[in-house]
Parts: structure tokens; C-alpha cells; sequence
């Protein structure tokens, strides 16, 4: 009896550890974005010796009340517990991990402008609006928290549109990096054009030009988004447009993180556009996607599992579309007349698919 008292009561206490979790995790958010305001990953990257003490990096950040600097040996305590730093026992100081070296302003790879709008109160109303969004028959929580469509939201709202095209630049920089790698070789070879459909500010597409220089290369995307960017530079040009209505012809169609932004379909009928727009897959045509599947290459990353689940479920409430599984992919390319596929690669969180008429 007793043994058994004691194996509940070891269960009741790692349950309430977990619950615990739950109820402080939102916490982390506002540690981390305390941090990225104050500019501690800018001063621990830029500073000359990469393990700074904790004086010197008090005393280097900017607009700091005297009165509140016992607190930052609290924040970094948090921040080394949340794997943003390093902690160096021996003279009190700290370093960048590599997910630090991520919020790092203007890191090539870097995560920062994508935390920043999560973290927008926008986003952060739609999270808080979904028990309202289960009552009600609106589309999705994000028109529940505020009458209007995420892409209403952003055409209308320049702010709000400027965070979320700093967050898709900010994304595109670590995509532009993968996709020029080792890792996605032979994805661009033998091809004279491309297009990049939604390819928002060119930054992805930017990378692809300079890489090659003899591939032509096409930003497609709606007219507030592309602005004053109409027209060619060497071999990148941008065109402002509908990828729904037309989309211009090419060698090849990449679509970056486009797809799970709708529904199925709206996503056939862009998928046959894409069609329409290539040559036979004889001629070189295809179609490059870069998207998540669900099941793809990440079965022994928990981390990586949480997250796509966490994706889909943004994606439902803020789009009403879906992350897709490998069959329903298939689903997909073939009810848009596509003939064959193959999953390239695993890019982390989402996979590169080559898809061909």
C-alpha cells in the first residue's frame, strides 16, 4: 500500500511539474523578446571577445535605469535555462549559443523578425480569440479577433504588413542559404528561368540570381507588396499581380511556403496555373515547392514533431487551410493534372518537393 501511495504521489508531483510548464510558459516569449528590445544577442555577437562578462554587458546596454540592473542577472539566468546563452561560471560571464546567434539583427539565417511578429498583438489576439472562433461560424479566429482576413489585414494595415514581410524576409534569408547549399544541389541546374510566386520583397530570389547568374529570375507577387520594385535588374525582375490570375512563363515555378496558406482548392487551382506556365516536364518543366510535410524526416526530433503540429494548427486558424501529410500532398499534385514527385530533401521543418507535368 504504501508503494503505491508513493508511485502516485511521484506521479502527482512530475504531473504538477508539467502543468507548472504550462501555466509559466508564457513567460519565455516575453523573456525573449526583453532580450532582442534590450539588444543582448547584437551586444554579445559584436562584442570583440565572444564570452563577455556580465558587468560589461550590463554597461553596454542602452537606455538602462540604474535602478533596474540587479534584475538582468535574472534575465540571463532564464535566458541560459531557454538555451539562448551560454553561462561561464568563472568570471561571471556569458557567450551566444547558436540559437542566440539566431536573434542576432540581421543574421543571415536569422529567426529574429519572424519572433517579432508572432509576438505582434495581432497574432497574439487571434491565439486568444479561438474558444470564441469554436462558437461561432466564422472562417477563421483571425476574422473573429478582427473582422477581416489576414491578407485584408495587411493590405489595409501598413505596420502590421511591414512586420509580416520583415518576418518572410527574415525566413527567406535562411531558406536562400539551404537552397544554394550542398544540400538542395542540382535543383536549379539546366534551368534558364524561374519564377517566384509570392515571392513577397525578392529576398530568396535575390539569392537564387546572384548564385546564377545565367537563370532568370522572377518575383511575382500582389502590388502592395512589391511597391516601387516593378522591373529587371540583371536577371531578376519583379511582376505585380494575381498568382491567381496569371502567372508568367517560365522553366520552373518555386513556391515558398505558399501552399498551406490555402485550402485545397484554391491550392488546385494554383497548382494549375503553375501548369500552365511551364513546358513539359521533358523540356525541363517543374514545379519547386518548399512547404512542410507532416510526416517527413523529423519522427526522432520531438522538437521538430511539436512544431509542425503547432504550424498546422496556425495555419487552420488563421487561414482555415491545413499543413499536409505526404498522401494528401499527392492528393493535391494529381487532381492539378500533375504527373510525378519526389521529396527532394528535408530542410528542417519543411521539405523541398519537385513536382513535374
Amino acid at each position: 500500500m504504501l508503494n503505491n501511495n508513493n508511485i502516485c504521489a511521484n506521479q502527482l508531483i512530475e504531473a504538477e511539474a508539467q502543468s507548472w510548464d504550462y501555466i509559466l510558459s508564457y513567460l519565455r516569449p516575453s523573456c525573449i523578446k526583453c532580450a532582442i528590445e534590450l539588444g543582448i544577442p547584437d551586444i554579445l555577437y559584436k562584442n570583440a571577445n565572444p564570452i563577455m562578462s556580465l558587468s560589461d554587458l550590463i554597461a553596454a546596454l542602452p537606455n538602462l535605469n540604474p535602478s533596474k540592473t540587479t534584475f538582468i542577472p535574472i534575465l540571463m539566468r532564464i535566458l541560459v535555462d531557454f538555451g539562448l546563452f551560454n553561462y561561464h561560471q568563472q568570471g561571471d560571464r556569458y557567450s551566444l549559443t547558436s540559437v542566440g546567434r539566431l536573434l542576432v539583427e540581421n543574421d543571415p539565417s536569422g529567426k529574429r523578425s519572424f519572433f517579432i511578429f508572432v509576438q505582434h498583438p495581432v497574432l497574439l489576439n487571434t491565439a486568444a480569440s479561438v474558444g470564441d472562433w469554436l462558437r461561432d461560424d466564422i472562417p477563421t479566429a483571425f476574422e473573429t479577433a478582427h473582422g477581416k482576413s489576414h491578407w485584408d489585414y495587411c493590405a489595409e494595415d501598413p505596420e502590421f504588413n511591414g512586420v509580416f514581410n520583415d518576418a518572410m524576409v527574415g525566413d527567406s534569408r535562411l531558406i536562400s542559404n539551404l537552397l544554394i547549399s550542398d544540400c538542395c544541389a542540382g535543383v536549379f541546374e539546366g534551368l534558364t528561368s524561374l519564377v517566384d510566386v509570392g515571392g513577397g520583397t525578392g529576398a530568396v530570389a535575390m539569392t537564387i540570381a546572384d548564385a546564377f547568374p545565367s537563370l532568370k529570375c522572377i518575383v511575382l507577387d500582389l502590388p502592395h507588396v512589391i511597391g516601387d520594385r516593378k522591373g529587371s535588374t540583371g536577371n531578376l525582375e519583379f511582376v505585380s499581380g494575381s498568382m491567381f490570375d496569371k502567372i508568367p512563363h517560365a522553366n520552373a515555378i518555386l513556391l515558398k511556403w505558399i501552399l498551406h496558406n490555402w485550402d485545397d482548392e484554391d491550392c488546385v487551382k494554383l497548382l494549375k496555373k503553375c501548369k500552365e506556365s511551364i513546358p513539359s516536364k521533358e523540356k525541363g518543366g517543374k514545379v519547386i515547392i518548399i512547404d512542410i510535410v507532416m510526416e517527413d524526416n523529423c519522427s526522432n526530433n520531438e522538437e521538430l514533431v511539436q512544431s509542425k503540429h503547432l504550424m498546422d494548427f496556425i495555419m487552420r486558424i488563421t487561414y482555415a487551410s491545413k499543413e499536409r501529410s505526404k498522401k494528401e500532398w499527392e492528393t493535391l499534385f494529381l487532381d492539378a493534372g500533375f504527373s510525378e514527385y519526389k521529396i527532394i530533401t528535408s530542410l528542417g521543418l519543411r521539405s523541398l518537393i519537385e513536382v513535374y507535368p
